[in-house]
């Protein structure tokens, strides 16, 4: 009598013979998507946005931020700001801190939460010590006093940009990898878990009850499914992707384990991507 097992062997087998030629395939879909898409998104104008009550500092950076080939948007009060729909280009905010009716530091906590792609540019005319360490504790990148040098705010913009692209950038590709983890079927994904855990696929057979040669085959189409190009990459995407720790049952799999979290405190240390998809 054929076996549940046996069924699963059979259709995995056929799927294996299907990995080389997706492999084959994948690096060029990894070259043409990742590339197009990191190649829109550098194509797109980057927005600076300003809220100011005076209505000649406004008029001043609008010109200030055209010249730099940077698309400006002014507003004279915060709620303006909060009712425009978040970009999907590099942002900034440069914002007046001592806005009436909102205060600016109110905002800038609200915008932190709201909109961390956005990075804030405090100026104020009226500083003060207690003033800038509150904006800069709630993750200001600059403060600045009015009447500040054209240069020194350019700068700060160019800075702040850049930092709202890495971030962008990094919210991206997480969420491909997401939409590449849901394409993945259950086994799937627990073949994954075990796998990013550091188990071999023997031990991920006999955690999951099924053969080794039915693990290689599912480890296959995880690794086609989700465009991994080696196992280093593929745990990768698992400590990006922030999945649980799978609870084994065996008690073989602990020598495999440590190994893999010493791997993964290497991975962290030198992508710092991958910390900053945890925080």
């Amino acid at each position: 009598m054929t076996t549940s097992v046996q069924i699963e062997e059979r259709e995995m087998t056929q799927c294996a013979k299907a990995e080389m030629s997706g492999r084959q395939t994948m690096s060029a879909a990894h070259v043409f998507g990742y590339d197009l898409a990191s190649a829109s998104r550098s194509l797109a104008m980057p927005m600076v946005f300003v809220v100011d009550e005076d209505v000649a500092v406004r008029e001043s950076l609008d010109l200030l931020i055209r010249g730099q080939g940077w698309k400006p948007e002014t507003f004279a009060s915060a709620q303006q700001f909060l009712n425009r729909p978040r970009p999907l280009v590099p942002s900034c905010l440069v914002l007046d801190v001592s806005i009436s009716g909102f205060h600016g530091l109110e905002l800038q906590k609200r915008i932190a939460i709201e909109r961390a792609e956005t990075p804030i540019i405090c100026v104020t005319s009226q500083a003060d010590v207690s003033t800038t360490v509150q904006a800069m504790k709630a993750g200001a990148l600059e403060f600045l006093t009015k009447p500040f040098d054209d240069d020194e705010l350019l700068n700060s913009v160019r800075e702040a940009l850049e930092h709202s692209r890495v971030i962008l950038a990094h919210e991206a590709e997480v969420q491909t990898l997401r939409d590449r983890y849901a394409s993945l079927t259950r086994r799937e994904r627990e073949v994954l878990a075990l796998v990013a855990a550091g188990l071999l696929n023997k031990q991920v057979g006999g955690e999951l009850g099924i053969s080794e040669i039915t693990v290689k085959a599912h480890r296959g189409q995880v690794m086609v499914k989700m465009k991994a190009d080696s196992l280093a990459d593929l745990v990768r995407m698992a400590a990006r992707l922030g999945l649980p720790h799978p609870h084994l049952c065996s008690d073989h799999y602990g020598s495999a384990t440590r190994h893999f979290h010493h791997d993964l405190q290497e991975l962290s240390r030198r992508d710092p991507l991958t910390n900053l998809g945890r925080q």
